[in-house]
């Protein structure tokens, strides 16, 4: 047997030591540098399957590279393919991460029994008969699916060869071992070793991997920061387990935008697509309430139309309180200092609370005007119009700026049956007639005397 052989890593970033330390040089961390055993054997009778090999391993020419056989695969989920850009890249590694329960493995299993094309679905979590009563509820006419229950990475390249699928799906990355590393599953050696070994895999045969991810208390993807660099595009399933509308977000992407949101509803039969996310986004109420504001935003091509929720109330303790959910709490104290200097309104001493509905998180500058406005509707106790809403940036000196691709918004605003959308006087707006009404404003002064 050879000579057991160890190493240190940080936890953290994943930077191997000689010996141990107890900051880490690379990200600073205090106290994550721990010893793992390592050893990889000098033979091994693995090797990656070739016999599916697509790619010839010799240097090209760009302008002799064909790229017209690397079209995306559709997964025939409108929502994930929006996100990734269109599709799944052929020979691509797809990294999902998400908290415990919130459905990663429902949304990639959905996926594999959607899929026209042969699939392996590796699990190292549950059983077949686990996942099998699953896909019952999903879709169980899928003959195209293949369940394999294995953690061991050479046992599971010998299935893909005999198989040759069009896709993997690994669920998760974490359970993974190689005969590579003698550390146990989960530690970042061999989370790093197998990510090597599928990244080699998908790299060679052109075959798209899917890998589902744990992440830590801190909601960040469990191992080591460097598995996030290695794969192409990273995804994240957001979402309360207590309620049932799912967010599916690309913190990273390398054939496609990070702006792309995809929104799902949880079901007993599997997750339901949300093709018109403005319906769930702005609640539904008989009478009018002070302190909400409708405003037009986008999240990259899809606009969104959300609901902007405020309270404004005298503040009991001696500090007054600034709380923003979904919403950057610096910009809320750069917008309540523009209304005390322009506007003549006095909140400095009074409690502000902001949020925004639905569960979701909005840096987009086109939503400063309805913050404004939801802020003043609570603030002086009186309810705005249901049909009206505002999409507008609003600046240090008051003025109310101009917001891209203006148009989109005012569509999207009309078609959800809006009466007024109150935007800047500097936008260029060349729609011919829209039904809805178009308030043009210049600075927040004016936009106060409109309310008032």
């Amino acid at each position: 047997m050879a000579k057991v052989k160890t190493s240190f890593f940080c936890q953290s970033c994943g930077t191997q030591y000689a010996k141990w330390q107890g900051q880490c040089n690379a990200c600073k961390q205090w106290n994550t540098i721990v010893e793992e055993v390592i050893q990889k054997p000098e033979k091994s009778d693995w090797k990656t399957p070739t016999s599916v090999a697509k790619r010839a391993s010799i240097p090209l020419r760009i302008k002799d590279i064909d790229a017209s056989k690397e079209a995306r695969l559709d997964t025939f989920d409108g929502e994930f393919n929006r996100v990734l850009g269109g599709g799944i890249v052929s020979g691509s590694l797809t990294l999902l991460g998400g908290e415990p329960g919130i459905g990663k493995s429902t949304l990639l299993l959905q996926i594999s029994l959607k899929l026209p094309y042969k699939t392996l679905y590796v699990s190292g979590e549950e059983s077949q008969k686990q996942i099998k009563m699953r896909a019952e509820r999903i879709n169980p006419d899928n003959n195209n699916c293949y369940i394999l229950t294995e953690t061991k990475t050479q046992n599971i390249f010998k299935q893909i060869e005999a198989l040759e699928p069009d896709i993997v799906i690994i669920d998760s990355i974490q359970t993974l071992h190689s005969d590579y590393i003698e550390s146990s599953s989960g530690s970042i050696s061999q989370i790093k070793e197998c990510t090597t070994e599928l990244i080699k895999f998908a790299k060679e045969t052109s075959t798209p991997v899917l890998l589902i991810g744990h992440i830590t208390k801190d909601g960040n993807i469990a191992g080591p920061k460097i598995l996030e660099h290695m794969v192409d595009t990273v995804l994240q399933f957001e979402g309360d387990r207590n309620h049932v509308f799912r967010i599916l977000r690309a913190h990273k992407n390398r054939f496609g935008s990070t702006n792309e949101l995809g929104i799902y509803e949880m079901q007993g039969s599997g997750l339901r697509e949300v093709s018109n996310p403005s319906e769930i986004l702005i609640s539904k109420k008989d009478e009018e309430l002070s302190g909400n504001a409708i405003a037009s935003t986008l999240e990259g091509m899809r606009p969104l139309m959300i609901e902007v929720q405020a309270l404004v109330s005298t503040a009991v303790y001696g500090t007054p309180q600034r709380s923003a959910t979904g919403f950057n709490a610096k910009r809320l104290n750069m917008l309540l200092a523009v209304l005390e200097k322009r506007a003549g309104f006095r909140l400095g001493a009074k409690d502000v609370f902001l949020n925004i509905t639905g569960g979701i998180t909005v840096d987009d500058p086109a939503i400063d005007l309805a913050v404004v406005a939801s802020i003043l509707s609570s603030n002086e106790d009186v309810a705005l119009a249901k049909d009206v809403c505002f999409a507008a940036e609003v600046g240090l000196s008051g003025e109310i700026r101009p917001v891209q691709r203006i148009e989109q918004r005012i569509l999207e605003a009309e078609k959800l049956g809006f009466s007024t959308i109150y935007v800047s006087k500097y936008n260029k707006i060349s729609l011919k007639n829209p039904i809805i009404k178009v308030q043009l404003l210049s600075k927040i002064e004016d936009f106060v005397m409109e309310l008032t």
